[in-house]
C-alpha cells in the first residue's frame, strides 16, 4: 500500500536550504520514494494553516518510508533540514480513492 510523507517547512536559512534541496533527491529515490509536490505556491482554503513551504512524497510502503527517515543515506541531508529550518512531518499510508469506482 503507497504511503506519502507530508512536510510543511518554515525556511529560516536559505543558503542551507538549498544545500539540503541538492542532497535529499537521491535519498528519496534510493527507497523507491518520488516527489508529488515540491514547493509551489500555497493557498489556505479554510483554517490558519500557512506552511510556507509544501512538499507530498510517496513511497511504495510505509516502512520504505520510514527506512528511508532513519537511513544513513538520508542523515546528512536531514541534519541540513533540521538546522536550517521548522518542519511538520507527517506519514499517511493507504490507497488512493476513485470516487467513480467507489
Amino acid at each position: 500500500m503507497p504511503a506519502y510523507v507530508v512536510v510543511q517547512i518554515h525556511i529560516n536559512d536559505p543558503e542551507t536550504y538549498e544545500r539540503y534541496k541538492a542532497l535529499a533527491p537521491a535519498s528519496i529515490a534510493a527507497y523507491g520514494g518520488r516527489y508529488l509536490l515540491r514547493g509551489g505556491s500555497t493557498t489556505t482554503l479554510e483554517g490558519r494553516w500557512d506552511p510556507g513551504r509544501f512538499v507530498i512524497l510517496e513511497f511504495p510502503t510505509a516502512e520504505r518510508a520510514r527506512a528511508w527517515w532513519a537511513s544513513p543515506e538520508y542523515a546528512e541531508a536531514k541534519a541540513l533540514r533540521q538546522s536550517c529550518a521548522d518542519s511538520e512531518m507527517l506519514l499517511a499510508e493507504g490507497p488512493s480513492f476513485d470516487p467513480a469506482r467507489a
